[in-house]
């Protein structure tokens, strides 16, 4: 029997509301004669915090990394708004992958390991059937090594994308906080960040991913359609 699974993000929509549209008010639509510099971070920002709690409504309940990066917007907004100097905006930046990096790492001695939540999980992977299958070789004790070789790399691409966001953000952002100018290169960081940022690192998640898909096959003696999770079971 079928199981109710949760709607498919829409990357457009995605996309739109975190990317595209903060960026076209701040660059084209933060000058004195529209919404002014100030309105213009309020505005630009508000849309991504209406995605993460959109995205709230829609799941009934809390994503770690939507609420994160709803976080990551507010302190964005209110350091911008009390012209707080850009290179602690820098700092903040590079602050919130980290602290998933750092988490990640932290999980490996919890019971609940983050890369269980993110690569391995039931929405991806027969969960039931990959356990069965490492009871009947005797394989979950490599099993469990192979997730923390996933959890390092897992870690690895949240390095990577905050010291991008570092770079990025001190290279952007010049002008004073207030002026047009900052919001400009603000909303051209934005922009940036898709290609600049989240690619890369999602490049390496990538990796951490194919890892572990592989040692699951090795380990569970399954092919790859065997493991992943289809949506009539």
């Amino acid at each position: 029997m079928a199981t109710d699974r949760p709607k498919q993000e829409n990357l457009l929509v995605n996309l739109l509301f975190n990317i595209i549209i903060p960026t076209l008010i701040l660059t084209k639509f933060s000058g004195p004669e529209r919404l002014g510099p100030a309105w213009g971070i309020v505005v630009a920002l508000s849309f991504p915090i209406a995605y993460g709690l959109r995205d709230y409504s829609r799941a009934q309940k809390i994503n770690f990394f939507s609420a994160l990066g709803v976080i990551s917007v507010v302190l964005t907004g209110g350091m911008s708004l009390l012209q707080i100097d850009p290179k602690y905006i820098a700092i903040k930046e590079a602050a919130v992958p980290a602290l998933f990096g750092i988490a990640t790492l932290i999980s490996l001695r919890t019971p609940y390991p983050l890369v269980r939540t993110l690569l391995y999980n039931d929405m991806v992977l027969d969960t039931k059937r990959i356990d069965q299958a490492l009871t009947d070789h005797g394989n979950h004790s490599r099993f469990e090594e192979a997730l923390v070789v996933a959890s390092w790399v897992l870690a690895g691409s949240f390095l990577l994308s905050s010291i991008l966001n570092y770079v990025l953000a001190r290279v952007l952002l010049l002008a004073p906080p207030g002026t047009e100018e900052f919001n400009a290169q603000l909303g051209k960081m934005t922009a940036l960040s898709y290609p600049v940022i989240a690619l890369p690192a999602m490049l390496v998640m990538m990796g951490a991913l194919f890892y572990l898909f592989r040692r699951i096959c090795q380990l569970t003696h399954m092919e790859l359609d065997e493991i992943v999770h289809h949506k009539d079971n």
